[in-house]
């Protein structure tokens, strides 16, 4: 869930997870930017499936897990991956702001848990990350807005690792505390990433192989929270 443009964090778990063998389901806003990456996937010989849904939106949720449930597979690993940041001076931060980060960070996840922690609970098998970032452990002007809604989904991903791992549930939070060379910061914040250079960014193929070497760990040493960032970052 939080699948973008093919320059970003959701594209670039999605091409991982095809090239160990998994059938990828793909959701996101953009058909366009789905199909994108749909491509990509096949060209390397891959399989996926496009659903344009809304994280926000119960009934988006439900409609992705009912087409996923149609096709009878073992759920290896999910990822909830939808990532909004709206900067702003905190008394000039609206209610309508505050209220969009908390449900595209939260709210969201916690409509997607539910309904993948039910079907992880029942084959006692699988992995579900959240991606987190800096902010989720510390909040930091003009991002509080942002920052809490991070912390609070940190704090769901608590909360079902404590829950469900008993049950065979491995729920993962990653914290990803510098800059992603993708897209969106690029066009976002050009100069930031020019002044960064290379070295200084996360590169998505990285994290991505990140994220798999977790999804391989035995039950009987699991993390269930990390951070990345560049060696270059300070922290």
């Amino acid at each position: 869930m939080g699948v973008g443009p093919k320059r970003g964090l959701g594209a670039a778990l999605a091409r991982c997870f095809a090239t160990h063998g998994l059938h990828v389901f793909i959701a996101g806003r953009s058909e366009e930017k789905l199909q994108a990456v749909v491509a990509q996937i096949q060209q390397a010989g891959g399989s996926a499936t496009p659903i344009v849904a809304d994280a926000t939106v119960e009934q988006d949720v439900s409609q992705l897990f009912e087409v996923i449930r149609k096709r009878g597979d073992v759920i290896e690993v999910a990822a909830y991956n939808v990532d909004s940041n709206i900067p702003a001076p905190f008394l000039e931060t609206e209610v309508d702001t505050f209220t969009a980060l908390w449900q595209q960070n939260c709210l969201g996840a916690f409509l997607f848990s539910k309904q993948v922690v039910s079907i992880l609970q029942a084959q006692r098998q699988g992995t579900l990350f959240f991606t987190g970032a800096t902010g989720s452990l510390r909040a930091k002007p003009p991002f509080t807005a942002f920052a809490s809604a991070k912390a609070g989904l940190r704090a769901l991903a608590q909360g079902l690792a404590r829950e469900f791992s008993p049950q065979g549930v491995h729920v993962v939070h990653t914290i990803i505390d510098g800059v992603i060379n993708g897209d969106r910061a690029r066009s976002q914040f050009p100069d930031y990433v020019r002044a960064k250079g290379e070295s200084g960014l996360l590169q998505l193929e990285a994290i991505a192989q990140t994220y798999w070497a977790i999804h391989q760990q035995h039950p009987s040493a699991w993390t269930h929270e990390l951070d990345l960032r560049p060696f270059k970052e300070p922290f």
